[in-house]
């Protein structure tokens, strides 16, 4: 440590996002970074304890203390070298994670933690800068032949990690670009689709072959893949939207939220999207069912899109805005969350369900949400929701987003014809290498897990391609 005093003489401070009524404008990243001697002040917070728990809490077990320590020393080339050893893609998790290795910082347990989430994506950024991240071609190649499927963030953690081991590896998706959910899920506001394309033009460089807008299952048949390749891994995510079932749901005016997200997302790119399959919230009472960050990015959308109000709506309680004594440190915790896109304006309600969808005079566009709020209570160690009597109400909605998550990977196509067996969950079923029951096949990342965080679908990447490696090499 450069400073051992750091962390008792430094406050924390975080990145800033831009004005609201400039960033609500355009679909540009919000956050803006600190200068880089402010962010090694910030670094000099690390206390470079003896145990680090946020080592141990951060998925891809990135060295934390190592890496802060560099750029305490204004070593941020030292730094990226340390950080790129445990995480293929530190620009995705330095946006999008929601820094569990911050919740199991030493610090946090009686002062604000580190800003590791801030201080790794200076770290990638000023990396890009400078030109350190650079193609690594592999010197030679095995012969080995893998194919993956799906290139979100695991797929393309694990195309990478085996091409760069000199496997000659394909990666197929199905849409027209890389990326995922990455690409078309998360809005451009949180991450810029140009530092998809700097990763995967690398990848490139370093001979990944890339094919897309092919369907594995109906474009290339499964056993096609299994006689051309010496392994396979299926990282195609949990993409099954979780519905609501209540009278009304065929209304028009009700979508899942990908559809908006995705759309959006195209129409951002460049990409023509039909006006008439248009879905857009300008001028609309715009209402989005569920609290996450799916949710979230909704209301950031249809702000900029021009929408009359927005109400978030969620059938639970607001979660604390402190640990509560059941999520003691280092668990990470389930806290309230104001995102950029709350302070872009919204209405939140909390403890409420949603009854019904009521249409407008035509009989066929949703007009109305019927509501009632709801009670939680804990019985023998589980919560169970009851409706307060009375509690009714009508919300206006000309547009209904659902947010609701999502259950498990899409049944039928791929999955049947490689044959493979899911779990109670309605997810691929693998043993501890990652393999499934069809020899030669694996799975890794949502498709296997359930909806998770980009940090662990890179890990689980990692994990497969090692378990992958290990394979071939008895092959």
């Amino acid at each position: 440590m450069t400073n051992p005093r750091g962390f008792i003489q430094i406050e924390r401070i975080e990145n800033r996002y831009r004005p609201v009524r400039e960033r609500v404008q355009d679909y540009e990243e919000v956050e803006t970074q600190l200068p880089q001697d402010m962010r090694r002040y910030q670094a000099e917070r690390c206390m470079d304890c003896g145990v680090p728990f946020c080592h141990s809490a951060c998925p891809v077990g990135s060295l934390i203390p190592e890496w802060q320590d560099k750029i305490q020393r204004g070593d941020w080339k030292g730094a990226y070298e340390i950080l790129q050893h445990t995480n293929n893609f530190p620009e995705f998790t330095g946006r999008l994670c929601p820094a569990p290795c911050e919740h199991g910082c030493v610090l946090g347990i009686n002062d604000d933690p580190v800003t590791i989430r801030e201080n790794e994506l200076a770290v990638i950024e000023n990396a890009f800068a400078q030109g350190y991240v650079t193609a690594h071609p592999p010197r030679t190649r095995t012969g080995k032949k893998v194919a993956v499927i799906g290139s979100g963030p695991a797929g393309m953690a694990c195309a990478d990690t085996l091409n760069k081991a000199g496997h000659t590896v394909t990666l197929f998706e199905a849409s027209d670009k890389i990326g995922g959910y990455l690409r078309y899920g998360v809005p451009d506001f949180k991450l810029n689709k140009k530092i998809i394309d700097r990763r995967v033009d690398l990848m490139r460089e370093e001979g990944l072959i890339i094919k897309t807008g092919v369907r594995v299952g109906q474009d290339i048949p499964a056993d096609v893949l299994l006689d051309e390749f010496d392994a396979v891994c299926i990282t195609i995510g949990a993409r099954q939207p979780r519905d609501l079932p209540v009278p009304g749901r065929e209304l028009d005016g009700i979508h899942y939220a990908m559809e908006f997200l995705e759309q959006q997302n195209r129409v951002v790119s460049g990409q023509p999207v039909p006006e008439d399959d248009r879905i857009s919230a300008k001028g609309k009472h715009v209402i989005v069912l569920g609290g996450g960050d799916t949710g979230s990015d909704c209301i950031g959308t249809a702000n900029r899109q021009g929408a009359k109000d927005i109400t978030q709506i969620e059938i639970l309680p607001p979660y604390p805005t402190a640990r509560a004594p059941h999520e003691p440190w280092p668990i990470f915790p389930r806290l309230y969350k104001v995102t950029s896109s709350h302070e872009e304006g919204c209405e939140r309600l909390f403890n409420v369900a949603t009854k019904a969808f009521i249409p407008g005079k035509s009989g066929r566009r949703v007009k109305r949400l019927a509501c009632a709020r709801v009670e939680w209570t804990r019985n023998n160690g589980r919560y169970e929701m009851t409706e307060v009597p009375g509690s009714e109400f009508e919300l206006k909605a000309d547009l209904v987003l659902l947010a609701l998550g999502f259950v498990h990977v899409e049944p039928g196509g791929m999955i049947e014809q490689f044959g493979l067996d899911l779990d109670a969950r309605g997810n691929i079923d693998i043993d501890a290498q990652y393999h499934t029951n069809v020899k030669g096949v694996f799975a890794a990342g949502d498709s296997h897990r359930g909806a998770s965080l980009v940090v662990w679908a890179i890990q689980e990447g990692r994990e497969a391609a090692a378990a992958i490696q290990k394979y071939l090499d008895k092959a």
